[in-house]
């Protein structure tokens, strides 16, 4: 991975965190995930005005990437409804780089240096140790299986884009279209399991949301590109240092209780992130 890729991709990791910091501040989770979503669609539509329209056999990676996405935020938006961020965000996004990893060793192609597998188990175990304390803090259990349904979306989503992106050729164009997919599945979904009431938002929730969805794209277009350059498996891994700025601001922000564990598992993190830079 070069150091381009590297510094590009803990921009991302900083972006993802605030953008998450933005949506947990909203009083309704999934109508600030909605307005999210929309941005993406909205910024998706402009991108993609401008590139060429996508070869066919990039279709069934884009829909399956939308649909995937779907999940993704339905999942993080109803866990943020139980839990602090610096709680759900590493639960989230702990078990992503593990299950990249396994399925990544059967079905990709891309070397992964035994040090760069040492950086993904500390790394991991970095998150896990974050994520202990859901089960000691008073908050709401019923975060953790939320929390985790978000991950194995992570996981999946990573997976097919980063596939996706290659086979496409344009990394821009695919995060464009995957997006608008996203909205196109999450949309009507949402509205039938929560109603119309989640349309309804003020000035100030909209403008939260669209900032948030153009951190997020911002970060997430960022992501694709580096899996096009590096290990599918190593960017999913680093990319997870979000979870040390999403901690960070948990504390600083909300107020966030910032304990020993929640130090040790920091330090984890970084020493992944040395180790996967190696």
């Amino acid at each position: 991975m070069s150091a381009a890729v590297f510094f590009a991709v803990l921009l991302a990791a900083l972006l993802h965190a605030g953008w998450n910091a933005l949506v947990k501040t909203g009083t309704s989770k999934q109508t600030a995930m909605l307005i999210l979503t929309l941005g993406h669609a909205l910024i998706g539509a402009v991108v993609v005005s401008t590139r060429p329209f996508p070869a066919p056999e990039v279709w069934p990676w884009l829909v399956a990437s939308g649909a995937i996405h779907m999940a993704y935020q339905l999942f993080l938006a109803y866990a943020y409804e139980q839990g602090d961020l610096s709680r759900v965000y590493p639960i989230a996004r702990g078990a992503a780089p593990m299950i990249v990893t396994l399925v990544g060793m059967a079905v990709l192609p891309d070397p992964i240096s035994p040090t760069g597998y040492l950086g993904i188990f500390v790394l991991g175990l970095g998150i896990l140790t974050m994520s202990a304390g859901a089960f000691r803090s008073g908050e709401s259990r019923r975060l953790v299986p939320l929390a985790l349904g978000s991950a194995v979306a992570t996981a999946g989503y990573s997976l097919t884009d980063g596939v996706g992106a290659r086979i496409s050729g344009d990394a821009v164009a695919y995060v464009g279209w995957l997006l608008i997919l996203s909205a196109v599945f999450y949309t009507p979904v949402l509205v039938g399991l929560r109603g119309s009431v989640v349309l309804r938002a003020g000035p100030r929730a909209w403008g939260m949301g669209l900032l948030a969805a153009t951190a997020s794209y911002a970060a997430y277009a960022i992501v694709v590109w580096a899996m096009t350059e590096a290990p599918i498996a190593l960017v999913a891994a680093l990319r997870e240092t979000s979870i040390l700025f999403a901690v960070l601001i948990g504390w600083l922000v909300f107020g966030d209780r910032m304990d020993r564990g929640k130090v040790l598992a920091a330090g984890l993190i970084v020493a992944g992130v040395v180790l996967t830079r190696l």
